[in-house]
């Protein structure tokens, strides 16, 4: 049986006015959320699974452990190619996930409080069985080769000798981080920033660069930890990985206790800058509901996170910093399953919670020369932002001290203005983390 040298579709590259017009630049979506499996993981996946068929037969069994998304994607890609297809998952996934799988023809194994508790018993399957192959969900070059397409298509896709000033993406693992490292090199755009985004309680990546020698983060001899997390050192790759001890965040798609050690690498390696930051779970209910109001489509909340500052302006204009040109800006739409208007009524509650209860947020950003955090805090019907620095170098204590200024912008209804109190203050000495 023949079949076609890709499964994964050429998705449409869009010019955002909406977005455009509040950041003042050329913001681009990525629209990966159009993937036959609803996310970009289809990409690195199908890839691997083909190459599967090739090397192993139509006899092969393919087994995955997922949060959700990768197993979809797993399970698509074994229906067209006629594979067997078994998912491991951890308790919590929606039924309306496992539906979607089971409609594909996968068989389903459930068991186990996180992601990595099914990655334990997908591997124990997989040594039982001669004719298993484990998919990995994340951390393989095949899987960042399929992931690298995406950047390919961008490349042809917007104008003629336009090059992106940054390209923004969520991050768990690091897969679709590593895909587009590699597309970035593959097309000539190793120097375009590359700014990653994850929600506390599931920012293991965020953690991980800070943890090793690089512009981001100083000196790895002058480390500390938040509570909770731990860091290995991965011989392999000559980094230092954070491990968290549990996820908190209810963005489960980016539930990886720690990050491809290869990434990292990759990230800390690559010309051009790598610009992480965090943002809480209620800022990614914030941004889907204004995505969904501007686009008319919705997204689960890993997959907001990377949009969080296409609704911040403030936020965006410190991680691209301006350079007196017109600014061109690339969002990947990663996609994702895990969302439903359900949800989306769910986080309109939450949200004008946080409005009326005055709760604070708190935004961390990694830049090129230190860490940034962005409080909000309510006050009355005007939900105030103040800015407030943590930095790894003392050297740095003065680089973010400023004023970020005042903007007005769509928070579900609610006037957003930033306060211009800016406090700094130093970050207190660290250890290393090997261990």
């Amino acid at each position: 049986m023949a079949y076609p040298d890709k499964l994964w579709q050429e998705t449409p590259l869009i010019r955002s006015i909406h977005i455009s017009s509040l950041l003042g630049c050329d913001a681009y979506l990525k629209l990966e959320n159009l993937q036959p499996s609803q996310s970009f993981k289809y990409r690195g996946v199908s890839h691997f699974a083909q190459n599967v068929l090739r090397i192993h037969g139509p006899d092969a069994h393919l087994v995955i452990a997922s949060s959700g998304n990768a197993g979809i994607a797993a399970a698509c890609a074994a229906n067209i190619l006629h594979l067997m297809c078994t998912v491991f998952l951890p308790y919590g996934v929606s039924q309306a996930t496992i539906d979607f799988m089971r409609k594909e023809g996968a068989k389903i194994d459930i068991g186990g409080e996180y992601y990595h508790h099914a990655l334990q018993r997908a591997q124990a399957a997989v040594a039982a069985e001669a004719k298993a192959v484990m998919v990995p969900g994340y951390d393989h070059p095949l899987v960042w080769e399929g992931h690298a397409s995406m950047v390919h298509e961008m490349r042809h896709q917007l104008p003629d000798g336009v090059k992106p000033d940054a390209i923004f993406c969520s991050v768990g693992g690091g897969g679709l981080a590593g895909g587009i490292i590699e597309g970035c090199k593959a097309v000539g755009w190793d120097d375009v920033p590359l700014v990653t985004a994850e929600t506390h309680g599931s920012n293991c990546f965020y953690q991980s660069l800070a943890l090793n020698e690089s512009p981001f983060s100083g000196s790895v001899s002058s480390r500390i930890l938040p509570e909770g997390i731990s860091a290995k050192y991965s011989e392999e790759h000559n980094v230092t990985l954070a491990h968290l001890s549990k996820l908190t965040s209810r963005a489960t798609s980016l539930g990886a206790i720690y990050p491809s050690g290869a990434v990292v690498r990759k990230a800390l390696d690559r010309s051009g800058d790598v610009r992480s930051f965090c943002v809480p779970d209620e800022m990614t209910m914030q941004t889907a509901l204004s995505f969904a109001e501007d686009h008319k489509m919705l997204v689960e909340l890993a997959c907001a996170a990377a949009l969080s500052p296409a609704y911040n302006p403030p936020l965006f204009r410190k991680l691209v910093p301006g350079t007196g040109k017109r600014t061109t800006v690339v969002f990947v739409v990663c996609g994702g399953s895990k969302i439903s208007l359900a949800d989306m009524e769910e986080y309109k509650g939450i949200i004008a919670s946080e409005v009326a209860a005055s709760k604070e947020w708190t935004v961390a950003g990694g830049c090129p020369r230190g860490l940034q955090c962005t409080q909000s805090r309510n006050l009355g019907n005007v939900l105030q932002v103040k800015l407030e620095i943590h930095l790894f170098r003392e050297s740095d204590t003065a680089m973010w001290c400023g004023e970020f200024g005042e903007f007005t912008g769509s928070a579900v209804g609610t006037e957003v203005s930033m306060s211009r109190e800016v406090v700094c203050r130093e970050r207190a000495p660290l250890t290393s983390g090997r261990t």
